[in-house]
């Protein structure tokens, strides 16, 4: 499937900034499933731009706009190329939990096996465990008991942004048993890791099919869930929308959760309230792509207010911390 995505954001600031610092995971991934076709990031006020890749592999943007604003924008564009995954055994051999034990599995998976920041066993989600019987699951093979997680956290919570935001922990969605994509992966995660099962969070995009009956956001970034088996490698599953990862989805960046991959994040200087803007648009290509593949450089993030430094001459800094949550 050719696709192209569409990431606006836009910050406003109710008055002049003196310096903007921003790092974004916007660039869809490079594999076998997915062929980045192009990318191209344009931001205003222009900026010089660096990249580099994170520990997990992302390709990280980051740029410094040092003059006074009071406005960013962002627009990073691609296009992308996706094939759907191989097709997956109805079930695999209750071997596979003693597979998952092995060392090697665990020494490779070792970040994706603890909880960690979001993607926390609180005394809630223990709760939630219990009042759904899901550690019974644990009693079909783990391709089944991933399937069937998904599908129970998909009937478990409403859909409904606002409830949650960018830094909220998983026990607010599960208190009020609604949220977004971010919510539901972690919640997800946390589970597989207390099954000793690799789990990672993606951030992406969806192209969001209403017939398939998608409840996410059209306009807004994605986030799934990919766990680990041994027989099967990385396979990605979407609890908000109840189905595998699939040619519709658009890896752009995996973590152990969405601190260490969020679409945007950065600070300001300056004691100014803000106001953020994001859209997102994925369609399929109006026309085959067939240029070769090219990147241009050039972009930002955002979010809610932060602390506050020392700045070197002593003088008092206001650091706005920005991010924005993923939503559909």
């Amino acid at each position: 499937m050719l696709l192209e995505v569409r990431h606006v954001t836009q910050y406003h600031y109710a008055e002049t900034v003196r310096e903007s610092v921003m790092e974004v995971w916007m660039q869809p991934q490079k594999g076998a499933r997915q062929r980045l076709i192009s990318f191209e990031l344009e931001l205003d006020p222009p900026a010089q731009l660096f990249s580099y890749a994170d520990a997990y592999g992302n390709a990280v943007y980051h740029f410094d706009v040092p003059q006074p604003h009071d406005r960013l924008n962002i627009v990073a564009r691609s296009a992308v190329e996706t094939q759907a995954p191989p097709p997956l055994p109805d079930a695999l051999d209750m071997g596979e939990w003693d597979r998952l034990r092995g060392e090697f599995v665990r020494g490779e998976n070792f970040d994706f096996l603890r909880h960690h920041g979001f993607a926390i066993e609180t005394e809630a989600l223990k709760a939630f465990m219990v009042e759904r019987d899901i550690d019974q699951l644990r009693s079909r093979d783990p391709l089944t008991a991933v399937r069937t997680l998904s599908t129970i956290i998909y009937e478990s919570f409403a859909y409904e942004p606002g409830v949650t935001d960018a830094d909220s922990p998983i026990d607010q969605a599960l208190g009020a048993r609604s949220g977004v994509c971010q919510d539901f992966a972690h919640i997800m995660i946390a589970i597989c890791r207390s099954w000793g099962i690799p789990a990672r969070y993606v951030s992406g995009y969806l192209f969001t099919d209403r017939q398939a009956g998608d409840r996410s956001d059209p306009d807004a970034t994605h986030a799934w869930v990919e766990v680990f088996l041994p027989s099967t490698r990385w396979i990605g599953l979407d609890p908000t929308n109840n189905v595998m990862a699939g040619e519709r989805h658009i890896a752009a960046a995996v973590g152990r959760d969405y601190a260490d991959v969020p679409p945007s994040r950065g600070v300001y200087k300056g004691d100014a309230e803000s106001q953020l803007a994001v859209g997102v648009s994925v369609r399929r290509a109006r026309a085959a792509l067939t240029e070769p593949e090219f990147i241009r450089i050039a972009q930002p993030s955002f979010a809610r207010p932060g602390g506050r430094r020392r700045g070197p001459a002593g003088g008092l800094h206001y650091d706005q911390q920005q991010q924005q949550q993923q939503q559909q």
